[in-house]
């Protein structure tokens, strides 16, 4: 299957995307062949029992998610992959300095992606490097520790995963397998939402009336509005580029990215934090915030609302949200709309923002 996958990418790629698509393609390789059969992963005596454990419950969680929707279980974590590196990819998200809008990359086949996935962290720093050089653009570097090839592949539990408390990792793995029974092509924002949104509510199902899932709600629900208060924010310093239009240069963009960032972001971040009550560990008062990373936490965060609404207002539970999905996207690609299936769905909620051309 992965060399068909990776034929497949080739014949359809230019001579630029090949050493790209050929480092990617044996790494994930590499991952595909280091599985071992959780079987034996569980029966290796060199294994802590925590690890044993934390495989176990991906198997529990991954058979509760496949009954709950009806769906047919796939093959998805039957085997365990040790990785020699914290985090398993690392995503590169560059940005035009003007403007906070990540930079589209073309993958043959699977569409476009606001991003390049590396498996090695040198790789990603490389590209990261020559798209500053080269084209100017601010760059950030996201580490992830978990993805999915969307169905493409058998994915694997990752010893990333292990990182993650109970709760934790039983989102982990909804979000990671609703890719695999739902996914949108050239819509990463509606898909990555669309798996957070699916993430968190089955672990109420899942988790329902236990009391490990309290505390990691109400966390949950002030990271929410933490989320929430840095899209606003960027929403500032956006405003203030759409201002200036033309007028701005790249350097005097860099210089009012990094004062926002130091007298406004920052500063407001910290007094939001200790309003709601959030742990310092948990408040986004990191020191890389540019063009790019802001960029990224829009990708990532900035349609939550909009999704939770339209299910709200129609009164559905997760599986009729699926299923009315499933049915609108079919209605959607009938009648070969010029709008993203998201500014389709978006109509249908009054006040929602749409795409500007």
């Amino acid at each position: 299957m992965l060399i068909k996958v990776l034929l497949l990418l080739f014949l359809s790629s230019g001579c630029t995307m090949l050493g790209y698509l050929s480092e990617q393609g044996m790494e994930q390789a590499k991952l595909q062949w280091n599985g071992r059969d959780n079987e034996e992963f569980l029966n290796d005596p060199r294994i802590s029992d925590e690890m044993k454990r934390k495989v176990m419950l991906v198997g529990e969680y991954k058979k509760f998610f496949y009954h709950y929707f009806g769906e047919k279980k796939t093959d998805i974590y039957s085997k365990t992959t040790m990785l020699s590196n914290k985090a398993v990819t690392y995503l590169v998200i560059a940005s035009t300095r003007t403007k906070i809008e990540a930079k589209e990359f073309e993958f043959p086949i699977m569409g476009s992606f606001p991003y390049l996935g590396f498996f090695k962290k040198d790789s990603a720093e490389a590209f990261a490097q020559k798209l500053n050089q080269e084209e100017n653009l601010a760059t950030y570097i996201r580490p992830v520790y978990a993805y999915s090839t969307l169905g493409y592949l058998e994915d694997r539990i990752l010893s990333s995963f292990f990182e993650y408390n109970d709760v934790e990792l039983a989102e982990l793995v909804f979000h990671e397998l609703f890719h695999t029974i739902y996914f949108i092509k050239d819509e990463v924002e509606l898909n990555e939402n669309l798996a957070t949104l699916y993430g968190k509510e089955l672990l109420q199902e899942y988790f329902k009336g236990r009391p490990e899932l309290q505390h990691y709600m109400e966390t949950e629900e002030k990271k929410t509005l933490l989320s929430k208060r840095v899209v606003e924010l960027i929403g500032i310093l956006q405003t203030e580029f759409a201002k200036l239009g033309g007028f701005i240069t790249d350097e005097k963009a860099d210089t009012l990215t990094q004062r926002f960032v130091t007298e406004v972001f920052q500063p407001d971040l910290i007094s939001y934090c200790a309003k709601i009550k959030l742990e310092e560990s948990e408040c986004e008062i990191k020191d890389d915030w540019n063009q790019a990373s802001f960029a990224a936490f829009l990708t990532y965060e900035e349609e939550q609302d909009f999704l939770e609404k339209l299910k709200a207002q129609n009164n559905f539970d997760l599986k009729q949200y699926l299923s009315w999905l499933r049915m609108e996207y079919k209605k959607y690609d009938d009648q070969d709309a010029v709008e993203s299936f998201t500014d389709y769905l978006k109509i249908k909620v009054p006040h929602a923002p749409i795409a500007a051309d």
